[in-house]
């Protein structure tokens, strides 16, 4: 390939990567999407007041991942396939429902208010190490047979969710 097929290869490439990264940059810095349910028309159909609903969806984010460590003696890394953090949330929900008033006209309501909370999370990895040690220097540079060991580095998630509960006045 020539060099200016190259280069002009190059800056395409470049060009796009820019170009999808300044557009998710706005969606990432977010956090939480709102979802409001439209129950309007279904009041004005059945001639009731019906709750206001209303959500939150969280959007999640990875993070880079802890690489693998290298440790003396083995030839493999200690974090062979490292654990992946995933950082997101618990979707929320807001829902009031009215309540008629028992002593006078007008409506008091019931609510439900759940927010959406930060979750952390980190995948699963591997740790694996070759049955084989390091290169013995008493054994004329060759590695010795050894037992081979594999483990997993467990999952992990993290949250603090909240939730509330409340009636009164007005909707």
């Amino acid at each position: 390939m020539k060099s200016t097929t190259r280069g002009t290869l190059a800056a395409v490439v470049a060009g796009v990567a820019a170009a999808v990264g300044a557009a998710a940059t706005p969606a990432a810095a977010v956090g939480v999407v709102p979802v409001p349910v439209p129950l309007g028309g279904a009041e004005r159909a059945l001639g009731t007041e019906l709750p206001e609903v209303a959500g939150e969806l969280p959007v999640p984010t990875a993070g880079a991942p802890d690489g693998p460590r290298y440790a003396e003696g083995r030839l493999l890394p200690e974090r062979t396939l490292p654990r992946l953090p995933l950082h997101g949330g618990l979707p929320g929900a807001d829902v009031r429902q009215p309540l008629p008033h028992l002593l006078g006209s007008g409506f008091d309501h019931v609510g439900a208010d759940a927010p959406a909370s930060e979750l952390r999370t980190h995948a699963p990895g591997l740790a694996v190490d070759a049955p084989l040690s390091a290169p013995n220097p008493y054994g004329f540079g060759l590695p010795t047979a050894k037992t081979p060991q594999v483990g997993v580095l467990a999952p992990m998630v993290r949250t603090v969710p909240r939730a509330g509960l409340g009636a009164g006045p007005g909707l």
